[in-house]
């Protein structure tokens, strides 16, 4: 089914009804509120390959710093791609404040090729029942986070789908976005 209306802005929350804009086959990898990480792991058998693309500070665009309620201007952005037998599958970009990587949250400071997931849904799973703030978009070449990823993995399609959480890690905010490559589809979602 070809979806010729549009989302009505860049991002939208999932429970929106919006979610019903993208293609079905992406929904339930939109939609859904576990770890990624594991979600894929489970579909492909096997552990995912964790490929940093950057891990430096970098200014925040006002999109994505109306998430930390404009505080914040400067944070740590890593973005890494997803992949299974060195085919990528996802790429995230990640926003971390200082004050969300510091003190006992230190570790998250030195993921390396260990997947962001595995950190916050370790300290996370069993302390909160409450479903974090979540987003969906389609994503093209006028998107600001299109233009962020493509300057790191020019494979990036002209039009993706993405999702963006906020994350609590110890009551510190940190701003997931995960954006869907073509190869995720060759995997069930279920």
């Amino acid at each position: 089914m070809v979806h010729r209306r549009r989302l009505r802005s860049s991002w939208n929350r999932v429970d929106s009804g919006e979610l019903h804009q993208a293609p079905r086959q992406w929904q339930p990898w939109l939609s859904d509120t576990g770890s990624l990480t594991q979600k894929i792991e489970r579909a492909i058998g096997q552990k995912l390959e964790v490929v940093v693309l950057r891990d430096c500070r970098q200014n925040l665009n006002s999109d994505e710093s109306r998430y930390f309620r404009f505080r914040i201007k400067r944070c740590r952005i890593r973005e890494v791609l997803l992949c299974a037998n060195g085919i990528p599958l996802v790429m995230a970009h990640s926003i971390i404040p200082s004050t969300s990587s510091s003190g006992s949250n230190h570790e998250v400071l030195r993921l390396g090729k260990k997947p962001l997931g595995a950190v916050l849904f370790a300290k996370t799973r069993m302390r909160s029942h409450k479903k974090p703030p979540r987003e969906i978009a389609r994503l093209d070449k006028q998107s600001a986070l299109w233009k962020k990823c493509f300057q790191q993995y020019t494979g990036l399609p002209q039009v993706s789908w993405a999702r963006r959480t906020l994350y609590q890690l110890k009551g510190r905010p940190l701003l997931v976005s995960e954006v869907f490559l073509p190869a995720l589809l060759n995997y069930p979602a279920n």
